[in-house]
This record gives structure tokens, C-alpha cells and sequence, in this order.
């Protein structure tokens, strides 16, 4: 159950000391009730990751790893345990201030990229960065360093439906960085890529990693990707069994 916090106590509550981690995940279960049945696909569930770190999940389809993921996105909240994300307990926290953490501190990067296929990709990154209230040549500066950063500042005024699936892609993760986050989430994004593209963009991916420090948690049946990782967290029925 989400309580809603007013005000004038959310961020003294949501607040944890800065040695805290980045992501810092206690004993989190989560459960859907449908009358009498209880359908548990987090069960007790702690996970640590630190500013910086590039942290595969690994676990097959039904595992939970996108349970896990929208808990950690603020997308969801648990149903015990408590979720700490970038000084933010959202489990307790209100609504508005899920979406604040969701808009200022996290960048998502899906499977199938998400783009609108009516902007340009200059336009698509800048639409992930008008939510944030910045000045307009800010907008356009950071849209142009991000997309130079993924190696597509030639195709900036290129439609979605123009780009290739890997274009695409590093559009998406242009969209994420842009935004300068300290936490990346990443679902399945190699997911919809060949072989030789996916493992373009999860080099990219680390290589964006160690250039701006943000913090990198991609979940995956891949077990290729793991090569690339700090750490490797396995999952399996709803528990992490080894990391």
C-alpha cells in the first residue's frame, strides 16, 4: 500500500544520508491479489548499486526482472519492503514525487526504443528534456552533445521510420543521457537488435557509462551481456539467488 506523504513532510521523510547507495532495494516483495489468489512475483528481494556501477540482471522470461525494474523506475511501488532511489524512499512517497524522481533522476532506454515517429530524433531527445524546464539553448545544446556522443549528430534531422533499429536505439539512449540522470534503467535493449548491433550498443552503453558516471542497471535474458558488467545480479522466480 502506497501512503501518501503531504507536502510539507515528503522530503524530510523520502531523505536517507548520503552514504546510502545509489539504489538501495530491503527485503521488497511484491504481490498481485485477485479475491482469495496472491500471485507473488518479488520475494524478498535486496539490492545494492552504487553511483557509477554498470549492473546486469540476468534471469529468464517471468523471472521478475521487470517487476524489479519499474519498482526501482518508480513505476510501481512494493507491496513490503522499502525502495530507495537517489535519496527517495518511493514506496512511502507521494505520487508527485515518484514523477519527480522518474523525471529528474532516472533515464529509461525500452526494447523497442519508444520514439515518437512523428519528431526527428534531434526532436525526440529534446522532448525528453523540455519536461525538465531548462532554458531553450540548453535544450539544443545538450540535444547536440548527446547525439554526437552516439555517433549520430549527421542524422538529427532524420525520422524514426528512417533510422535503422540500432539508429534508433542510440536515439533512445541520446533521449536517457540527455537528461544527465545519475541512474540509467535499461529493459531488455538488445532485445529487438542482431547480434553485431546489440553488441554495439552495449558497448556503447558502457563506454557512456565510464564517460558520465551515471549508474547503469540493465535487465536481460542475454547472458552475452554480462561480459560488459561491474556486477552480475542473477534472478530466478522472483528471488535473487547468486550475484
Amino acid at each position: 500500500m502506497t501512503v501518501a506523504l503531504k507536502a510539507d513532510d515528503t522530503a524530510s521523510a523520502a531523505h536517507v544520508p548520503a552514504s546510502r547507495p545509489l539504489v538501495h532495494l530491503s527485503s521488497v516483495c511484491k504481490w498481485y491479489e485477485q479475491g482469495s489468489i496472491r500471485t507473488v512475483v518479488l520475494a524478498e528481494t535486496s539490492l545494492a548499486v552504487e553511483e557509477g556501477q554498470f549492473v546486469v540482471v540476468l534471469g529468464p522470461s517471468g523471472s521478475g526482472k521487470s517487476t524489479l525494474l519499474n519498482l526501482i523506475g518508480a513505476m510501481d511501488t512494493p507491496s513490503s519492503g522499502s525502495v530507495f532511489v537517489a535519496g527517495a524512499e518511493l514506496g512511502r512517497s507521494s505520487p508527485a514525487m515518484r514523477t519527480a524522481v522518474r523525471r529528474d533522476k532516472i533515464g529509461f532506454i525500452f526494447q523497442f526504443y519508444n520514439l515518437f515517429p512523428t519528431l526527428t530524433a534531434a526532436e525526440n531527445v529534446e522532448a525528453g528534456l523540455e519536461v525538465l524546464g531548462l532554458p531553450r539553448l540548453e535544450v539544443r545544446r545538450r540535444t547536440r552533445e548527446y547525439l554526437t556522443s552516439v555517433g549520430l549528430a549527421d542524422r538529427a534531422g532524420a525520422f524514426p521510420g528512417q533510422l535503422s533499429g540500432g539508429q534508433q536505439q542510440r536515439v533512445a539512449i541520446a533521449r536517457a543521457l540527455a537528461k544527465e540522470p545519475p541512474l540509467v534503467l535499461a529493459d531488455e535493449p538488445t532485445g529487438n537488435l542482431d547480434r553485431d548491433t546489440g553488441e554495439q550498443i552495449v558497448r556503447l552503453m558502457r563506454d557512456l557509462n565510464d564517460r558520465t558516471g551515471a549508474a547503469f542497471i540493465v535487465v536481460t535474458h542475454n547472458a552475452e551481456i554480462a561480459r560488459a558488467a561491474h556486477r552480475v545480479v542473477h534472478i530466478l522466480d522472483g528471488q535473487i539467488v547468486e550475484t
